[in-house]
């Protein structure tokens, strides 16, 4: 079994394994593992997960689409193109909500279901857009970068053969190493449990995160986190390795977020999440970007 090490990248400033995970190694997990029983713990993206907590995802989809929003204004005949959709909730929800919406997935698990649910989708690798030969205004990339061998290489494959001149890059990706993270790691000796290779590869913050869009000759429009989860830890509320807290402190903070929008507090609520980018502290990191000019 190989050994790993964390490194910073030299170029960009975010996380990474070495050794790189070869390209066999990578292909072999996804295709035999990541959607097998074997590795439920990994693999938030199973269709079960989802559809047993759809209202908490629909919100997650929604937030995009209210940002797809706020960037177009007008959203008649825009178009979505969703790489490594999984089992397709995210296309399924944008479609129902108008939008022309296509994707790339290589688990045929996933992509048979997209075909059964009537989804004009391609099957292939992370990086294979010579297939599609189209262009699309939207491309989201949700939790996807931090699986990548070489994570510049495709966005910079997605700006010059993918996304429009004016179209929107949406990157949503774990943010790790944030600072509630590694203090409830040293308090309760937790031994980096969001490190997992070969599954995570990549390990972003939104700083780092915008300084490999950068590289790639993006512009960042917004950022943004998730609720900061590793927070109930420092609570003393230590979910890793007891899914019954982790279930608790989940329904802790989508009640939180119910109660921000059932009081119309949505503008703060997005505001507040702004904020936390700022800090690099939240759950997950998501950048909003267009190609540069």
């Amino acid at each position: 079994m190989v050994k790993y090490k964390i490194v910073k990248d030299e170029i960009n400033d975010f996380y990474r394994l070495d050794p790189i995970p070869s390209d066999e190694d990578v292909e072999k997990y996804y295709l035999e593992e990541f959607y097998s029983t074997n590795y439920k713990s990994f693999n938030n993206s199973s269709l079960k997960v989802q559809k047993s907590d759809q209202e908490f995802f629909d919100s997650r989809w929604n937030a995009l689409y209210e940002n797809f929003k706020d960037f177009f204004q007008e959203l008649d005949g825009k178009s979505v193109f969703d790489i490594g959709f999984g089992f397709a909730q995210a296309l399924i929800f944008f479609k129902n909500k108008g939008l022309d919406v296509s994707g790339i997935e290589l688990s045929p698990e996933g992509f048979e279901y997209a075909q059964s649910q009537g989804l004009d989708v391609y099957k292939g690798g992370i990086d294979e857009f010579d297939i599609v030969n189209r262009r699309f205004d939207i491309v989201t990339l949700i939790n996807v970068l931090e699986h990548l061998r070489n994570p510049l290489d495709v966005l910079v494959n997605i700006r010059k053969s993918l996304l429009k001149e004016n179209g929107l890059l949406v990157i949503d990706v774990p943010n790790d190493f944030n600072d509630f993270q590694t203090i409830a790691n040293e308090e309760y000796d937790l031994e980096k449990w969001w490190v997992c290779p070969p599954n995570h590869i990549n390990y972003f913050s939104c700083s780092s995160l915008s300084c490999l869009v950068d590289t790639a000759e993006y512009e960042v429009v917004k950022k943004e986190t998730s609720f900061p989860l590793e927070m109930f830890m420092l609570f003393g509320d230590v979910y890793v390795g007891n899914g019954d807290i982790g279930k608790q402190c989940h329904k802790k903070r989508v009640k939180f977020e119910q109660l921000m929008r059932k009081y119309d507090k949505k503008e703060k609520l997005n505001k507040f999440y702004e904020a936390l980018a700022e800090l690099d502290l939240g759950r997950n990191a998501i950048v909003y970007c267009t190609p540069k000019r």
